[in-house]
């Protein structure tokens, strides 16, 4: 399986239309890949809480429709990263958007654990309540967004959902970058499954990104790293071996606390 991580340089002197042509044009290069995926919140900024509002789309907005395009165009499963999503009927959310390569939804996942400690996202912005898996023809993504990525519980109830890949957008602050790369892997370890961290690239809001996007297999390996730039990060992996890993090594049947029924 071949997948593109997208570490996208979220400019602030680039406007919000030309970056959402710019990303559709790139995502349209990876043809001949099997996913593509963007970071978090890449129209805004994860720290612009000033333009979450005044950015905010509906969930069949302008993004959606560019990068539901820019999908079936290229024939891939694409992972858009983020929006921040306005619900007529309710608060904003930061919603991940998955397309299948004919360019329709496969899935929404509203971020459940919002970033900000009492300020930000974290008030700004609803929690979502929904574990999302997609189903590919390779493997099952679980999906997750940003600091989701400090919660395990999270992943366990993916992976109880039969998430064998773990996709996780983010907008990580390069001053916490080596929690970044530890938590990666961690999460791939414990899981015994791929994870895929995409994260932005350049400065917003005055706060600098992370970059340093990352692929890691069951066993914590990292298979490839990005440095701190905008950057196309592209690596080839068999997700067979997320059953070898956990037949080999079945630490996952010696669980004994938190086994909850699974959400789809």
């Amino acid at each position: 399986m071949r997948a593109s991580l997208l570490q996208i340089d979220v400019n602030e002197g680039e406007s919000v239309e030309s970056r959402r042509l710019r990303i559709a044009s790139l995502v349209r290069e990876q043809a001949g890949a099997d996913l593509v995926v963007l970071p978090e919140l890449w129209t805004t900024g994860a720290f612009a809480y000033e333009d979450f509002g005044s950015g905010a789309e509906p969930l069949e907005g302008p993004t959606y429709e560019a990068m539901a395009k820019a999908a079936s165009d290229a024939g891939v499963w694409l992972h858009a990263g983020s929006i921040p999503e306005r619900d007529p009927d309710g608060p904003l959310y930061n919603t991940s958007l998955v397309f299948s390569p004919s360019g329709d939804l496969a899935a929404a996942y509203r971020k459940i654990h919002r970033f900000g400690f009492d300020k930000g996202e974290a008030v700004l912005m609803g929690a979502g309540d929904e574990l999302v898996t997609v189903r590919l023809p390779e493997t099952t993504l679980g999906v997750a967004t940003c600091y989701d990525l400090r919660f395990p519980e999270l992943f366990r109830g993916l992976v109880d959902a039969g998430a064998e890949t773990l996709v996780v957008p983010a907008g990580w602050p390069e001053r916490r970058r080596g929690h970044w790369t530890l938590l990666a892997q961690a999460r791939a370890v414990e899981n015994q499954a791929f994870v895929l961290a995409c994260g932005t690239a350049g400065t917003h809001a005055g706060v600098p990104q992370a970059g340093h996007s990352i692929v890691v297999d069951p066993w914590g390996e990292v298979l490839a790293q990005a440095g701190a730039g905008e950057q196309v990060l592209t690596v080839e992996f068999d997700p067979g071996k997320v059953a070898v890993t956990r037949d080999q090594f079945p630490a996952l049947k010696d669980r004994m606390l938190g086994l909850t029924a699974p959400r789809r």
